[in-house]
C-alpha cells in the first residue's frame, strides 16, 4: 500500500493501476472511494473481495459529467436538469442501462439499472479523466466499518488490499452521495446525502421516497434495492452434483457434471474472484428459452463465496419450483 499526494505523476500511476485492473482508493467531496474500472468485471469482484462485503450490492459509476454519462445509460429530460443544478457533486442517478454499455454488471448487481455520478473533488475528477474510463467506487472501508473521510482512514480499515491510496485531504461534505433512482415513474430518493431533497424538489418537483431508504450503516446499502435484484426467469436449482438434458449448468471448478443442455463453468480452477465477476453474465446466458431450469454447483461458504451464495440463493427465491441437490 502507498499513500501518495496527489501530483500528476501519481495521478498518472493510480490511473495505470486502474487500466490494469488494480483498486485505488482516492478522495472525493463526499468521502473516500474504493475505485475500479467499472467497466471490468474482475476489478469490480476485488472491490466486493477488498471491502469484505456481504452481498453484491450494485456500486455508484463515477464520470466526468452528463456527456460521459450518455455513453452508459438512457439519459432523461429530468437528469439533464439534476445535472446541470447538482453535477458536479454529491448527486448519484440511477437510469437504464444504455445498449451495449460497458459497465460491468457485476458493478449493477445484474440490475438493468446504473447509478452513476460526477464528483466535484478535483483529484476524482484528475483521475477519472487520466484513466478514460468510469470507476466504480463504494467508500474506502471494510464493510460495516465508518465510511473514511480522510486517508488516514482508508490506510487504517483496508491497509495492504489497496495497491495506492491518493491523499487528498480531508471529505468536504462527509457523506455520502444522495442517491435518486430516475427510472421509476416518479423520481424516488433511495438514500439521503449530500443533496437535500429540499434543493432536488426545487429542480424537478416532488420526488417519492423509497420505503428502503437505507438510516444507520447507509454507505454500505445498495444505492437501489434489493429485493429488485435480477432474477432469471428460469427456475434455479442449488447445490447440485448431477445435471438433467432440459438444465443449463451454473459449473464451478475442474470437476463438471456431464449431460447439461448447456455448460458455463464460473471458474474452472475454482477462484472465488474469477467466479464472482463471471456470475451475473453466466446466470443471464443461461437464462434463456430452451432450457427449463437452471442448475447451479456447490459454492464454498467462505470469502467471496458468501456473497456469491447470497446472491444465488435470491436468485432461487422459493416459488414452490426450485430446489436443491
Amino acid at each position: 500500500m502507498k499513500v501518495v499526494e496527489p501530483t500528476a505523476q501519481s495521478v498518472a500511476e493510480a490511473a495505470t493501476l486502474l487500466r490494469d485492473g488494480k483498486l485505488v482508493a482516492f478522495p472525493t467531496e463526499t468521502v473516500y472511494g474504493l475505485g475500479g474500472d467499472a467497466t471490468n468485471e474482475r476489478a469490480v469482484a476485488a472491490i466486493f473481495e477488498a471491502k469484505g462485503r456481504p452481498q453484491f450490492n450494485p456500486l455508484i459509476s463515477h464520470v466526468l459529467d452528463a456527456a460521459a454519462a450518455r455513453q452508459f445509460v438512457r439519459w432523461s429530460e429530468t437528469a439533464d436538469k439534476l445535472a446541470a443544478r447538482f453535477w458536479p457533486g454529491p448527486l448519484t442517478l440511477v437510469l437504464p442501462r444504455a445498449e451495449g454499455s460497458p459497465i460491468s454488471l457485476l458493478a449493477t448487481a445484474g440490475l438493468d439499472t446504473v447509478a452513476i455520478r460526477a464528483p466535484s473533488h478535483p483529484v476524482a475528477q484528475a483521475l477519472i479523466r487520466a484513466a478514460g474510463r468510469p470507476i466504480a467506487a463504494p467508500s474506502a472501508n471494510r464493510s460495516g466499518a465508518i465510511s473514511p473521510t480522510r486517508a488516514e482512514h482508508v490506510a487504517e480499515s483496508l491497509g495492504d488490499k489497496v495497491p495506492m491510496i491518493l491523499d487528498g485531504g480531508p471529505c468536504l461534505v462527509g457523506v455520502e452521495s444522495t442517491v435518486l433512482d430516475l427510472s421509476t415513474a416518479t423520481p424516488t430518493l433511495l438514500r439521503p446525502g449530500g443533496a437535500t431533497r429540499e434543493a432536488i424538489e426545487a429542480v424537478i418537483g416532488p420526488i417519492a421516497l423509497s420505503h428502503a431508504i437505507p438510516t444507520g450503516e447507509a454507505s454500505h446499502k445498495s444505492p437501489g434495492q434489493m429485493q429488485s435484484h435480477y432474477a432469471p426467469e428460469r427456475p434455479v436449482r442449488l447445490e447440485a452434483t448431477s445435471v438433467a438434458a432440459d438444465e443449463g449448468l451454473l459449473a464451478f471448478g475442474p470437476t463438471v457434471p456431464t449431460g447439461a443442455m448447456l455448460t458455463y463453468n464460473l471458474s474452472p480452477t475454482a477462484d472465488l474472484g474469477e467466479a464472482a465477476a463471471n456470475l451475473f453474465s453466466m446466470l443471464r446466458a443461461l437464462d434463456r428459452p430452451g432450457i427449463g431450469r437452471i442448475a447451479v454447483m456447490p459454492i464454498p461458504q467462505t470469502g467471496l463465496g458468501l456473497a456469491i451464495n447470497d446472491r444465488l440463493r435470491r436468485a432461487a427465491a422459493d416459488d414452490g419450483t426450485n430446489q436443491r441437490g
